[in-house]
């Protein structure tokens, strides 16, 4: 037993019980489900996980979430979000994830303010403080609490934190929305979504684990893998399968990035940006 984990754990869990009631915006993500989870064990009557159904959540990622709420043993709440409705979260420019966010918490804190859940939780995580995310400003609007930030728990210790409760996705890559696949500038629609769905779930039937298909201009993918995959991806037979499923799927050019797997990758682009 690690006694310090196990610590952590407690503390998590006294944190979050601090609430009469709370509602966590849930991905079904190992960050979402740690607290999802000490929040069910600090107060299983009170506590539910929602999930927010857009256009950029792969259907995967929704099952994941069903199969981890249900091993946690907390209620669940699917919810419809219309992100894809708002021009500027279509437009998609460096703030997208604002207003992205901006529509799922305010969707959110309708519903749980509705259903008598005084308070609103995420899984932002210590190291996330540290990247470029601009929904952590539309969180701040909305009152959204961060409790393992409020313990600088960091990412490493969210996965042994989830190994701790026994969570199957103690390992799981993280995975962001579709959107985030999109490069700035080329607009976000259902159907660029589903296409790059259907990439990503292309690759990981041929093996790759940790993948990202990044649409940019022009029809031109750039597929990012895991730096042990790319002999894989080169060997001659995968690579002429890999470009003729793309190019089924309406990708014109079809690119391998020799820098690997990079979270945030696009984020590359952007100058600072500030509300």
């Amino acid at each position: 037993m690690n006694v310090a984990i196990q610590y952590l754990a407690d503390q998590l869990i006294k944190e979050i019980g601090k609430h009469q009631s709370v509602a966590i915006a849930f991905s079904g993500g190992v960050d979402s489900a740690v607290v999802a989870a000490a929040a069910y064990y600090a107060n299983p009557e009170r506590s539910i996980a929602i999930t927010g159904v857009g256009s950029a959540i792969p259907e995967s990622d929704l099952l994941s979430a069903r199969s981890v709420a249900a091993m946690i043993g907390i209620r669940h709440q699917e919810i419809a979000t219309q992100e894809i409705l708002n021009e500027n979260y279509v437009r998609n420019d460096g703030m997208r994830c604002y207003f992205c966010k901006t529509t799922l918490y305010s969707t959110l804190r309708t519903w749980a303010d509705a259903n008598e859940y005084k308070c609103l939780m995420s899984g932002t995580n210590q190291d996330d403080l540290g990247d470029y995310r601009p929904g952590l400003q539309a969180a701040s609007e909305y009152s959204v609490i961060a409790p393992l930030v409020n313990l600088e728990i960091t990412k490493a210790q969210v996965r042994e934190l989830a190994t701790y409760f026994e969570l199957s996705v103690a390992d799981k890559p993280a995975s962001p929305c579709l959107a985030s696949r999109i490069a700035y500038g080329q607009s976000v629609t259902p159907d660029r979504l589903r296409s790059i769905e259907q990439a990503e779930k292309f690759l990981a039937s041929q093996g790759f684990r940790d993948v990202r298909v990044r649409l940019h201009a022009d029809g031109l993918v750039r597929i990012e893998l895991s730096l042990n995959d790319l002999q894989l991806a080169c060997d001659p037979m995968t690579r002429v399968v890999i470009c003729e499923q793309m190019q089924t799927l309406g990708f014109k050019f079809v690119t391998l990035d020799l820098m690997g797997r990079q979270s945030g990758s696009l984020n590359r682009v952007l100058p600072i940006i500030t509300l």
